[in-house]
């Protein structure tokens, strides 16, 4: 294992190079620009002001509707860095509603989507992979992927919610 200060030289040599430098300033902006999209998109949804970036592991911002808001869920629209790609994920606002709720998809053995094999240093309920390996050339049909998406990921859980 390198050490910090070995990190640091190397982190260093590609801020210089200024790639990685103009592919997260250009990440956070679509971020940034599909955070608001959804926000006009969906009046009746509450989209987060804030955008949690992450420590270059993932980048994400959170939506609620009305029924998730209630039992104290949250979507989370997600970027994780290392894969490059974008996921869907059902939270809970805490710990303990996270568990709560993990449980009962749990015990209803419902497999729609991906259930993290425990809480414990998951900051999910449910999981699923929007777009394996996005095209950044055509932001708009990225977007409109990720729409897609993410509402028939909300569907599918608010239909499971009041059914169960």
């Amino acid at each position: 294992m390198k050490s910090f200060h070995e990190y640091m030289k190397e982190y260093k040599k590609q801020m210089e190079k200024g790639d990685i430098k103009e592919a997260y300033k250009g990440l956070i902006e679509y971020i940034m620009n599909l955070r608001t999209f959804f926000k006009n998109k969906y009046p009746e949804y509450s989209v987060s002001s804030n955008i949690y970036f992450g420590y270059m592991d993932m980048t994400y911002f959170s939506l609620f509707t009305e029924l998730l808001k209630q039992r104290k869920l949250k979507i989370a629209l997600v970027f994780i860095h290392e894969t490059s790609r974008f996921e869907v994920w059902l939270s809970g606002v805490n710990k303990q509603v996270q568990t709560k709720y993990w449980k009962m998809f749990k015990e209803h053995k419902w497999s729609k989507y991906k259930l993290p094999p425990t809480t414990k240093g998951s900051d999910s309920i449910l999981e699923n992979v929007l777009i394996e390996n996005p095209d950044f050339n055509n932001l708009d049909a990225l977007t409109k992927q990720i729409d897609e998406g993410t509402i028939k990921f909300i569907n599918d859980v608010e239909f499971f919610l009041k059914n169960s």
